[in-house]
């Protein structure tokens, strides 16, 4: 008897201990777990901006063709408006003229990679090269290195996002997409982003459109008679002390 209370003793401090040990694996496990999933969190670029001025950034794309841009830039100087293109390294190597022609009225020149090419198909080396090329082509052309950068095809990932911040660059998408690159009506167009649009939004064009200056005009006319401010992104976007939401709204801290 005495023989069976021993190893009932024993048997239960081996359960014991085998229970206790399978219980700190599965906390370490946990905790490993979920140091991966903060390390894995989805970072996203700025969409748009939260704020309570009638504020918004129009920008455009540049990245194949040039034939409208001359003209883009005559409607936004009679509206005394400023914007934000986005341009490819490859597009500044053909249309330096363009870029200059850009600069000298006003508009912001920023970074759309030096190719286009889907960024998160690229290795780290790649990435960064794609960036810091570009940039250095929009500099040896304007005097000035951009501070922005806009993912080709609005595709990124999380290493895309890291490269640029270690560039001290924002990434920067879009809440308003004008469609124009399908080439729809003119009036189609101004629908889509009078009706869209809010304080804060960031409207997303193409410079090479063949629709897009013949709504320009109406956009920018209706836009203003609603009381917005038209400015580059750059004068949009918070440069500190913000969050960015899940659906990529960035969000004044304290504010």
């Amino acid at each position: 008897m005495r023989f069976l209370i021993l190893t009932r003793k024993r048997i239960l401090t081996v359960l014991c201990c085998l229970i206790c040990g399978i219980l700190a694996v599965f906390l370490a496990f946990q905790g490993v777990a979920a140091i991966r999933a903060s390390s894995s969190k989805r970072l996203i670029p700025i969409y748009c901006v939260k704020t309570d001025e009638k504020k918004i950034a129009i920008s455009f794309d540049a990245a194949w063709g040039n034939e409208e841009t001359q003209t883009l830039i005559d409607i936004l100087n009679k509206y005394n408006v400023k914007t934000t293109f986005f341009v490819v390294g490859a597009w500044v190597d053909k249309y330096p003229e363009s870029v200059k022609a850009l600069a000298a009225a006003g508009h912001e020149v920023c970074n759309h990679s030096n190719t286009h090419p889907h960024m998160p198909k690229l290795g780290q080396t790649e990435m960064t090269a794609q960036v810091a090329e570009c940039n250095n082509k929009i500099k040896n052309v304007t005097g000035t290195s951009p501070l922005l950068f806009r993912a080709p095809y609005g595709d990124y990932n999380n290493p895309v996002m890291e490269t640029v911040k270690s560039l001290n660059m924002y990434c920067v998408q879009w809440d308003v997409d004008s469609l124009d690159w399908k080439n729809p009506p003119p009036n189609a167009i101004v629908t889509r982003v009078t009706t869209t649009v809010k304080p804060g939004s960031i409207v997303l064009f193409h410079n090479g459109a063949k629709n897009t200056p013949a709504a320009l005009p109406k956009i920018i006319e209706a836009l203003q008679s609603q009381g917005y401010q038209i400015v580059p992104v750059s004068q949009l976007i918070y440069k500190d002390n913000y969050t960015i939401d899940h659906t990529g709204m960035q969000v004044k801290e304290n504010g």
